[in-house]
């Protein structure tokens, strides 16, 4: 029996998942829940709101990306997604964390309120989905979920302005890991496949894109996840919020 992933489209921890079933040759299928509603569905699956959730043979839950990696490193151990030797492992390790806890987080904060004032792009965030939603659908919907995914990720305009504030730094520390080989090695790992999701979400829109690009950690997100769907024109976000990326 294939595992059976539970995610939201174009989510970028269940972007990570699907990545290291593909690497590892597992079969799976993917059950698509809707944003917004995916969280009750999940705690009663899961214990827990968030997506990726897989359940694996014999009915065995694991949820959340990191565990989920660690749990298909055991079952599959080849490709390897974290190194053996015990120095390098760390530093993947605390990648993967970072990329898990402030990354990951960081990138839900400045896409909803940026989404939430600019509906029409919503539809974009559609495509490729099993049961995309009719764009106008999708456009009413947007201020409702938006404003559930705000509460939900303790996120406003001024909270996604503090983040984008943090932007620098973080693709700094991004780009030094790629330069002492913790990222972009021969075959991914799991900090790789943690934090390359995050930036091609926030590169889905353009006034960050225009940013991160140009960055070695920008093509390297490219090579590894691409194809990402959504996008958000150019002036999606103000101008003042910019200034100090």
């Amino acid at each position: 029996m294939p595992a059976k992933l539970y995610v939201v489209h174009g989510s970028h921890p269940c972007e990570t998942v699907v990545r290291a079933l593909e690497l590892k040759g597992m079969a799976f299928k993917t059950v698509e829940l809707p944003v917004g509603m995916h969280a009750g569905v999940m705690r009663v699956l899961f214990g827990r709101r968030t997506v990726p959730g897989i359940v694996l043979e014999g009915g065995e839950k694991v949820s959340g990306s990191r565990a989920i990696l660690r749990r298909l490193d055991e079952l599959r151990p080849e490709p390897a997604l974290l190194p053996a030797e015990p120095e390098r492992r760390a530093a993947v390790l605390e990648a993967e964390r970072w990329g898990d806890e402030v990354l990951q987080a960081a990138t839900r904060r400045i896409l909803w309120p940026t989404l939430l004032a600019n509906a029409s792009a919503a539809p974009s965030f559609s495509e490729g989905a099993k049961l995309p939603l009719p764009a106008p659908v999708l456009k009413a919907a947007i201020p409702l979920v938006g404003r559930l995914e705000l509460k939900l990720n303790a996120t406003s305009a001024a909270v996604r302005d503090a983040d984008l504030r943090e932007l620098g730094a973080w693709l700094d520390r991004i780009d030094a890991w790629l330069a002492d080989g913790t990222l972009g090695g021969e075959t991914p790992n799991a900090a790789d496949l943690q934090i390359a999701p995050s930036l091609k979400l926030l590169m889905a829109m353009e006034d960050l894109r225009a940013v991160i690009g140009p960055r070695p950690c920008g093509p390297w997100a490219d090579a590894l996840f691409p194809g990402s769907p959504g996008h958000l024109p150019a002036g999606a976000i103000p101008a003042a919020a910019l200034a100090g990326v």
